[in-house]
């Protein structure tokens, strides 16, 4: 693998760090931070231009949130400048570098590649009935936390060559446990972290039918004791490279009997349903009229699934 050399001017050049203030900013021009950031901009961008320039850049400290859909989760936050204009800037460079490496079987948290593009691409597969007949659903016990920084380190090391950009990044990742939740980083990071693994089910495995979101993960084929055997090798190979341990409600079972319930939709062969509690959302916000933007967001997701007839009841003077 040739690494990457000569990218971390560019990450603080003037028209990426500009590029970088823009993106950072969508969707919170009222926030403290950016107002804050905003009435000194020159000299708040001056300063972290500097910082990133002669290596004097340190993460902030965070502030944390708890979240409680899907399921209870530690927020990590960091102020506006300079962190999460920084990692924007990172990323705007490295981005590229990162995405290439990916394998076409992971979504989420990727541009191009969110629930929509998973969905479709589980029904197209589920079509086989005779090579999906049976699912093995699996995630990673406390995967953010349980990252290994010197592991992750290391491949970073494998694909980048730049000095001062591992330098950054080292800052970035030894700056909290694992790798925190909130972070844009750690979107990219995570992904980054099991692109080994991807490979290896892929290329040296040969699974045919691999679906990852994020921890997530589904392997689907045509016999139970195939999936048991795989169980075990991915077993040993997460721990062994990359020190992370399997959940222990992994599931062996027909699709046909269950349903994947994955992606907010269960999966069956011939169908797909809307998971009930994105019902009962969905049925919630129409209920309490909320706006158009947060309906039609569910709207799409029942369009991915067999749900007309639950968009007719709920919606019968929408077109769907």
């Amino acid at each position: 693998m040739k690494r990457v050399n000569n990218i971390y001017n560019q990450i603080h050049s003037t028209e990426n760090l500009e590029c970088a203030e823009i993106v950072a900013q969508r969707g919170k021009a009222k926030q403290y931070g950016v107002i804050r950031y905003n009435l000194n901009r020159d000299e708040y961008f001056a300063e972290l231009q500097k910082m990133l320039a002669d290596g004097s850049f340190r993460t902030s400290k965070y502030t944390t949130f708890f979240i409680e859909e899907p399921k209870v989760r530690e927020i990590f936050r960091l102020p506006f400048f300079p962190d999460r204009v920084a990692q924007h800037a990172a990323m705007n460079v490295v981005r590229p570098y990162i995405l290439a490496m990916f394998t076409a079987d992971t979504y989420g948290c990727i541009e191009g590649r969110g629930v929509y593009l998973g969905v479709r691409k589980l029904q197209r597969a589920l079509r086989n009935m005779r090579e999906t007949k049976y699912c093995l659903k699996i995630d990673i016990r406390k995967f953010y936390p349980s990252i290994d920084h010197d592991i992750l380190k290391k491949q970073l090391r494998r694909k980048f060559k730049d000095h001062r950009f591992l330098s950054f990044m080292n800052e970035i990742i030894d700056s909290a446990p694992g790798l925190p939740i909130g972070n844009l980083c750690s979107q990219y990071l995570s992904n980054f972290y099991l692109t080994d693994f991807d490979h290896w089910i892929k290329e040296q495995m040969h699974v045919k039918h691999y679906f990852r979101y994020v921890d997530d993960m589904i392997f689907l084929a045509g016999d139970k004791p195939y999936l048991h055997a795989l169980l075990a090798k991915i077993r040993t190979y997460l721990k062994e490279e990359l020190n992370l341990d399997v959940k222990g409600n992994y599931q062996i079972f027909p699709v046909e009997a269950r349903g994947i319930d994955v992606l907010g939709c269960r999966f069956y062969h011939y169908y797909t349903l809307m998971r009930k509690s994105i019902k009962k959302n969905l049925a919630r916000a129409v209920a309490k009229h909320k706006g158009q933007q947060v309906i039609g967001g569910y709207i799409g997701w029942a369009k991915m699934c067999n749900s007309r007839h639950l968009l007719k009841k709920l919606l019968p003077n929408e077109r769907v």
